[in-house]
């Protein structure tokens, strides 16, 4: 099956994922009705997987899911005609993050043997099997409970879990991603639009993801009511029970270790070196002169996934909003996935 075919079958599944998304409930076909009940049972069995999360990140892949981009992504590449079998550990922080990874290793012509999150394990599988459909029932891809007979693994975890990774899976060809971050430099000179922008970099997916944003670079006259006037967007995120547990614990916390904090009842910014944060906290820290930002962001560059900033710093940066906005390119920790698929 040649890889424009996969292309078109992957435009048909955006299609279909934006029909789904502007439809009624009441006018919805029998397969939206199936769709419909999976995120429903996603949710029940991941209560971070809210339906606007989960809706959020389907809006997303139909729009980068179109024929012509995706074309001349794959044009980039030269693979060969070999088969291979790639297994594939998915992560399941937030919803669909390693669909990617499915996409890369189908259109390079080769078999994704996929080990999913048992934190998402629904959503994946439905859409495999749409643009299978689409496809005219051609895709090769497996769905199992442990990788066996695989040719190279790409493969997502924890710090600690790339280390089991790297050990376990040390004789085939790898990609083995650990613990990423974002992080914010503010001189300012920012609207509140760009304020406002930025707090989708921090809340969406409750802060779960490595796109998110945890820490913030202040100018030194940066006046902290202004992050808090423009965050008030998100405001209705301490009414889910999860985000307001670890909102209620980290602040406990913070007053019995008697640590400086700002509150505005549903985020603690704390000044604090380190680059993760907990969740429903943001740290930040605040810097003389940009010199002293772009040398921490060097230094920490395996740790930080992306940053966001004004692009007239003149660092390499997305802009205000875009961090939960990657492109069909973007690759994770900016290891090259097709490229790698390239060379087996």
């Amino acid at each position: 099956m040649d890889c424009q075919s996969k292309i078109k079958g992957l435009e048909s599944l955006a299609l279909f994922l934006k029909s789904f998304l502007n439809k009624e409930p009441e006018r919805f076909t029998d397969e939206e009705n199936e769709l419909n009940a999976i995120l429903r049972r996603s949710e029940i069995e991941n209560p971070w997987f809210t339906q606007e999360s989960l809706r959020f990140s389907l809006e997303k892949w139909s729009l980068i899911l179109n024929e012509k981009e995706s074309i001349k992504w794959v044009e980039n590449y030269t693979f060969n005609n070999s088969e291979k079998k790639i297994g594939l550990i998915l992560a399941g922080n937030i919803p669909m993050v390693g669909f990617h990874d499915i996409v890369c290793v189908i259109l390079s012509g080769n078999i994704p043997v996929i080990k999913l999150s048992s934190k998402d394990r629904l959503l994946i599988p439905f859409l495999l099997k749409k643009w299978n459909d689409f496809t005219q029932q051609e895709l090769e891809y497996q769905i199992v409970e442990k990788l066996q007979n695989v040719d190279a693994v790409i493969a997502t975890g924890s710090n600690n879990t790339a280390r089991y990774l790297e050990y376990y899976f040390k004789d085939y060809p790898n990609i083995i991603r650990k613990n990423r971050t974002s992080v914010a430099v503010l001189t300012g000179k920012e609207s509140d639009e760009d304020l406002q922008k930025l707090s989708e970099d921090i809340f969406r997916y409750f802060g779960l993801g490595c796109r998110n944003v945890t820490r913030l670079f202040l100018s030194e006259d940066f006046p902290l009511e202004r992050l808090f006037e423009n965050f008030m967007q998100f405001k209705d995120i301490i009414n889910h029970h999860k985000y307001a547990n670890n909102y209620d614990y980290n602040r406990a916390i913070y007053l019995l270790n008697q640590d400086a904090f700002w509150d505005n009842n549903f985020v603690l910014l704390k000044e604090d070196q380190q680059l993760f944060s907990p969740l429903a906290v943001l740290n930040f820290s605040r810097y003389k002169d940009l010199g002293e930002v772009t040398h921490f962001i060097q230094e920490h560059e395996e740790e930080i996934q992306c940053v966001v900033a004004s692009s007239e710093l003149g660092m390499e940066s997305v802009g205000f909003g875009e961090a939960q906005n990657p492109s069909i390119s973007t690759y994770a920790d900016g290891v090259d996935t097709m490229e790698f698929l390239s060379t087996l």
